[in-house]
């Protein structure tokens, strides 16, 4: 299978998490993309969705699913999205679509998160992935200047504005062996909006599209 046959597997797998009456939050990227393709086909099922993105957005509302705005909700049910990388222990880096602010919003009202990815994104210790970090712009370099000093090399997004008019720093070159620990350091730096670390709320269930099927990964207990 392709990397985009494996992408549409766990897209489309995910609808069996999706309740009747339920509120979806929705997410960003290539992998998520199959999964709003999935949804269109019950989309009368359900309440309507919170969506990461503006692209997202738009393509709820070309398949005529209501978009909610999250301040329209006191909960989400569920929440589908992709990862950049995710570990044994769920925990992910998020945000190669500059989305992950508001991608760390709709997981923290989610009631449960299901990360969808192909078999590409599943690693033993995160970083190999430049660790995205969304900034003030006026902070930019303040910022890389620390984000220097915890061991990664930043590097500066070039045209890239996220969707709250901030800037991009993808810090390269880090092993993340304490992805709790780095998260919140990253985050109590003044200018920072939100690390692309999902770890001190990470997923709580994965799919993973393999060649052999699509498997499922829990935390142990």
């Amino acid at each position: 299978m392709t990397q985009d046959e494996l992408k549409k597997a766990v897209g489309w797998s995910a609808l069996k998490f999706i309740k009747p009456d339920s509120y979806v939050g929705v997410g960003t990227g290539s992998t998520a993309s199959h999964f709003i393709d999935a949804l269109a086909t019950i989309k009368d099922q359900i309440k309507g969705t919170v969506s990461s993105s503006e692209a997202s957005t738009q393509k709820l509302k070309n398949y005529g699913i209501t978009v909610l705005d999250c301040n329209e909700v006191d909960y989400l049910d569920v929440y589908v999205d992709g990862a950049d990388e995710i570990n044994h222990h769920l925990q992910m880096i998020k945000g190669g679509g500059a989305a992950l602010t508001r991608e760390k919003i709709v997981s923290a009202i989610a009631k449960q998160f299901i990360c969808i990815v192909d078999e590409s994104k599943v690693v033993d210790v995160l970083g190999s992935f430049p660790l995205p970090v969304e900034v003030i712009p006026m902070a930019r370099s303040y910022v890389a200047r620390e984000l220097f000093k915890l061991g990664g090399k930043p590097i500066y997004r070039q045209g890239v504005v996220t969707d709250n008019g901030n800037v991009i720093l993808d810090v390269h070159d880090l092993v993340i062996s304490n992805p709790i620990e780095l998260e919140n350091r990253i985050n109590s730096i003044a200018g920072v909006v939100t690390v692309g670390l999902f770890a001190n709320k990470g997923a709580d269930i994965a799919l993973v599209g393999c060649s052999s099927g699509v498997k499922e990964l829990k935390l142990a207990n």
